[in-house]
């Protein structure tokens, strides 16, 4: 993929989250109970079948996803209002919030029962909340065609305009993503997907932090300013 100046590391540092969220996913897909953290479109649908009485779905998982994601949203959205200036800064505090809270979710599968209540809604809580923080963050960075974690309109893009090198990006890293954390949740245990995700989130804490510090006496990289800023 083409450099692009105008948004810097920014291109490849969502590339990567865009792989965190196929991972989180898998996690929460696999081992908590077939509920999505990240994909509202798909947990919303299974909350619709788990009304209606499908087995192996659970409206209360769901629900509890929601309202996680929603939770984290919302914070992630102040955040964005409090640090509007530079994009650098706002991605590496939104993805050591999101590190954190990851570690929080690994220390719980690794110590607990993930499939047992009640450590199974405190991992879908946790991850629920870094989705939706990491989603909101992303928004305020505004990358076009790089939402991290909802790719049906870019697919749609992709295939009605024939274009985009960004758009088939993304859903080949969210692939990629997500075949990792299953074979991790699969074959290994939770907590190694959890723990890839993990390295992952502070790889691209520590690359955007050191590509958006500026060097005594100059400028900020032209990148962090915020789009649509002169």
């Amino acid at each position: 993929m083409r450099s692009d100046p105008r948004h810097g590391p920014l291109v490849s540092m969502l590339l990567a989250l865009t792989v965190v969220t196929g991972m989180v996913d898998a996690v929460s897909y696999l081992a908590l109970g077939h509920v999505f953290v990240a994909n509202m479109t798909g947990n919303v649908v299974f909350l619709g079948f788990a009304l209606a009485g499908a087995p192996g779905l659970s409206a209360t998982a769901s629900l509890a996803a929601l309202a996680a994601f929603l939770s984290g949203a919302l914070a992630g959205g102040r955040l964005g209002e409090l640090l509007p200036g530079h994009r650098g800064r706002l991605l590496v505090v939104g993805v050591c919030v999101e590190a954190t809270l990851l570690t929080g979710a690994t220390l719980v599968a690794a110590l607990a029962d993930h499939g047992a209540d009640p450590a199974r809604y405190v991992l879908i809580g946790s991850l629920g909340l870094a989705m939706g923080w990491q989603n909101a963050v992303v928004r305020h960075l505004k990358v076009p065609d790089l939402t991290t974690t909802v790719l049906t309109m870019t697919i749609t893009a992709l295939a009605a305009e024939r274009a985009g090198r960004r758009r088939l990006a993304s859903a080949v890293w969210m692939l990629g993503g997500a075949v990792l954390g299953a074979v991790l949740v699969l074959h290994a245990h939770v907590t190694g997907a959890l723990g890839a995700a993990l390295v992952l989130l502070v790889a691209v804490a520590l690359r955007t932090r050191a590509a958006g510090t500026a060097r005594p006496g100059t400028p900020a990289p032209a990148w962090t300013a915020p789009e649509g800023a002169p």
